[in-house]
């Protein structure tokens, strides 16, 4: 996604996502990214503690209903899916055999993981016009004997319904694919056009002044790696061990826009499109920008 030639896919949320839709000029292939950060302008909306969990389920209701309009929607097919459980038991084991590992990488000392085996199960819900009211699907039926729904289902599933050429790993081609979900031979006309409003349950506001997560830090040493921190002797930790909430947000933003003027001045100047943009050089510190907030904050970024 670094490549100068997908600098262009990557658009604001609130004010393209929303005017494609209405306008019908969704592209083929779109992955909606939420809120990482809690912040008093703009809460975080993606799920984690300890941010409220009815702006997440806001999100969705907002992106369903944005679909649902759309004169695209009979050839939709909306994908929520999760990274995590959310900590709750599971009475099904994990899959450890048979389970390919992507690109033979393994892991550091002292367990040297090889990512051969699966996690817990996470939901996955579809949503189109084209399926049954109540469809549940239990287990794939191949291309492998031990594949299984999993993330990868994904791009092999994108790879067969465009009948692309080539798979991403070793994984995806093992997963199992979930085209089959799309039974019906013609839409369905009762699909509801609005959901009903999420109950908020956080009454405290977002608290942009406490310290980083495990994973908001990770997110800001990414952003640094966009705009050339990642050569300074404070990165990794150091970027990140003081930094409240808010300037990380500000981080990020300022990290983003370095990164795109980069790539536009690598396009002035004729570069391969299928260049990868690095900065090298550290920039300035950067100063708080009201509008980012909102236009860096949750992106849509599409193929």
């Amino acid at each position: 996604l670094r490549k100068l030639k997908y600098l262009i896919r990557f658009h604001p949320f609130d004010l393209e996502f929303k005017r494609h839709c209405k306008e019908g000029k969704l592209p083929n292939y779109v992955v909606i990214e939420q809120r990482f950060f809690d912040i008093l302008a703009w809460p975080g909306n993606d799920d984690h503690p300890s941010h409220d969990v009815s702006r997440g389920q806001g999100l969705i209701k907002e992106v369903y209903e944005a679909l649902r309009s759309s004169p695209q929607w009979n050839e939709m097919l909306f994908i929520i899916t999760y990274d995590e459980h959310g900590g709750f038991f599971d009475h099904v084991q994990t899959p450890v055999e048979g389970v390919p590992s992507p690109d033979d990488i393994v892991g550091p000392e002292p367990y040297k993981f090889k990512f051969d085996r699966l996690g817990v199960r996470v939901p996955a819900i579809f949503i189109s016009p084209w399926i049954e009211p109540g469809t549940v699907l239990h287990g794939p039926s191949g291309p492998q004997p031990t594949s299984e729904y999993e993330h990868s289902s994904i791009p092999a599933t994108v790879r067969k319904i465009f009948n692309l050429k080539e798979f991403l790993t070793k994984r995806d081609a093992w997963a199992g694919t979930f085209e089959c979900v799309l039974t019906r031979k013609t839409p369905r006309t009762d699909c509801p056009v609005t959901l009903p409003e999420p109950v908020r349950l956080r009454e405290t506001p977002a608290q942009e002044d406490k310290k980083l997560s495990d994973f908001q830090a990770e997110l800001v040493q990414l952003a640094a790696c966009l705009r050339g921190d990642h050569n300074k002797e404070t990165y990794p930790h150091k970027l990140v061990e003081s930094m409240t909430v808010k300037e990380a947000v500000e981080y990020v933003e300022e990290a983003f826009k370095v990164f795109l003027n980069e790539g536009d001045k690598a396009r002035k100047r004729g570069a391969d499109e299928s260049s990868a943009v690095v900065v090298e050089a550290p920039t300035a510190t950067p100063t708080h920008r009201s509008f980012a907030h909102k236009f860096f904050s949750c992106l849509a970024c599409n193929n």
